[in-house]
């Protein structure tokens, strides 16, 4: 992971109380594709992990595709990096 000066600061212990940037990527839409926020802010509608890492790197951290899937900074809701909907049906 690559901080710049700009944009979100994740440091590497989530319990650190500092105010550090939270990202967020909400479940899938019924139309395919995840919203994804920093600190509330919202940075586009991923529909990989590569396009997470890539929303990030414009908001200012380079993270690999492999970290976001990984990355305590980043919280799945609704499904796990994964899923991407809209989900086949049964």
């Amino acid at each position: 992971m690559t901080y710049r000066d700009a944009g979100p600061h994740l440091p590497d212990d989530p319990g650190d109380a500092s105010g550090p940037s939270r990202v967020t990527v909400h479940p899938p839409s019924p139309k395919g594709g995840r919203r994804v926020r920093v600190n509330g802010e919202m940075l586009g509608v991923a529909h990989s992990v590569v396009d997470v890492a890539e929303f990030l790197r414009r908001a200012g951290l380079e993270m690999d595709p492999t970290e976001v899937t990984a990355s305590p900074w980043i919280d799945w809701r609704g499904a796990g990096p994964e899923h991407w909907g809209p989900e086949p049906n049964s």
